[in-house]
C-alpha cells in the first residue's frame, strides 16, 4: 500500500514545492535586477574592507570551484563536439571563463600578476555570465533574435577587450596585497570610471543580460518540464540551476557594495549547484528507468505465461 501511495505523495509534494520554487525564484530575479543597476550606478563609494581573508580560504575555494568548473566546461565542450549546437558551445565557453577565474584568484591570492588580474576581471566580472547565458538564449528563443543577440555580444565583448587593454596600464598595484582577496581589493586597484575606469561601467551590462538570460530561462524552462508532467530530473535540474546563478549573482552585487569576502563562498557554491543542476537536467531519472525496469518484467512475465 505504502508503495502505490508514494508516487501520489510525491506528485502532491512536487504540485506545492515546484511552483513555490519557480515563482520565489523569479520575485529574487525581479529584486535583483534594479539593485545590481543601483549598485553599479548609484551614488557609492568603495567600501574595500581592510579584514584580510584566511589566505587558506582564498586558495582553497577557488581551487575547489576551478576543478568543479574545468571539469563542467570540459562536459559541455564535448556536448558541443560530438552536437554542434551552439548553445554548447557559448555554454562550455562560459563556464571555461569561469575556471579561468577561479584559477586567477589562485594566483593573486600568493602574488600579483598584472594579466591574472586581466583574467580575473575581464572573464569573470565582464564576460562569463552573459556568454552563459547566450546558450540559454541559443536554446529557449528562435533563430531570428538568436542573430541578433550573437552579433551585439561578441561586438560588445570585442569593444569591452579593447577598453579593459586601455584600463590596465592605469591599475594602482600598490594597493595590491596577497593577504586581501582580490574581490575585496579589486575597486582599489582599479580607476574609477571618471578616472578612466569606463570598463567598470559595461561590466553591470554584460552580468544583467547574463543573469536574466539564465536564470530566467532555467525557471522557465522548469515550469515548462512541470506543467508538462515530463522529465522531473529536468525540472530540479533547471531549478538547481537557477538557485546557482541567483547565488553568484547576489555575491557579485555584494562584492560592489564592499563586501568581497561573500564572493569565493558564492563562487564554490554556484559552481556546485549548476554541475549538479547540469548533471541532473541532461541524465534520465532512476525512477524513470524503474518504471520502464518493471514493464518490462511484466511485458516478459506476461509473454511466459501466454506461452
Amino acid at each position: 500500500m505504502n508503495r502505490l501511495t508514494a508516487p501520489s505523495q510525491q506528485s502532491k509534494l512536487s504540485k506545492k514545492l515546484v511552483p513555490t520554487s519557480l515563482i520565489l525564484l523569479g520575485i529574487v530575479l525581479v529584486v535583483l535586477m534594479p539593485l545590481a543597476i543601483w549598485v553599479a550606478y548609484g551614488p557609492m563609494t568603495n567600501q574595500t574592507s581592510t579584514k584580510a581573508i584566511g589566505s587558506s580560504n582564498n586558495i582553497v575555494f577557488p581551487l575547489m570551484s576551478a576543478g568543479l568548473m574545468t571539469t563542467f566546461s570540459i562536459a559541455v565542450l564535448n556536448r558541443y563536439l560530438s552536437s554542434k549546437k551552439m548553445y554548447f558551445f557559448f555554454w562550455g565557453t562560459g563556464l571555461l571563463m569561469f575556471s579561468m577565474v577561479s584559477l586567477s584568484e589562485i594566483y593573486l591570492s600568493i602574488q600579483w600578476n598584472r594579466w591574472a588580474f586581466f583574467s580575473w576581471y575581464f572573464f569573470g566580472a565582464v564576460l562569463n555570465a552573459a556568454w552563459i547565458g547566450q546558450g540559454t538564449i541559443y536554446l529557449l528563443f528562435s533563430r531570428k533574435w538568436v542573430r541578433f543577440t550573437v552579433p551585439v555580444l561578441l561586438f560588445g565583448s570585442l569593444a569591452a577587450l579593447i577598453i579593459m587593454l586601455q584600463t590596465m596600464p592605469m591599475l594602482d598595484v600598490s594597493k595590491f596585497s596577497n593577504n586581501i582577496a582580490i574581490s575585496e581589493q579589486y575597486r582599489d586597484i582599479m580607476p574609477t570610471p571618471s578616472k578612466g575606469g569606463v570598463i567598470r561601467l559595461l561590466t553591470p551590462i554584460f552580468n544583467i543580460y547574463g543573469a536574466i538570460a539564465l536564470i530566467g530561462g532555467a525557471v522557465w524552462s522548469a515550469y515548462l518540464f512541470w506543467r508538462k508532467k515530463v522529465l522531473p530530473n529536468r525540472v530540479i535540474g533547471n531549478i538547481l540551476i537557477a538557485i546557482g546563478a541567483t547565488i553568484v549573482s547576489a555575491a557579485s552585487i555584494l562584492t560592489r557594495m564592499g563586501y568581497g569576502n561573500w564572493w569565493y563562498l558564492g563562487e564554490l557554491l554556484s559552481a556546485t549547484l549548476l554541475f549538479a543542476g547540469f548533471i541532473l537536467a541532461s541524465r534520465k531519472t532512476y525512477i524513470q528507468f524503474a518504471h520502464r525496469e518493471v514493464k518490462l518484467v511484466s511485458n516478459t512475465s506476461n509473454n511466459y505465461i501466454n506461452e
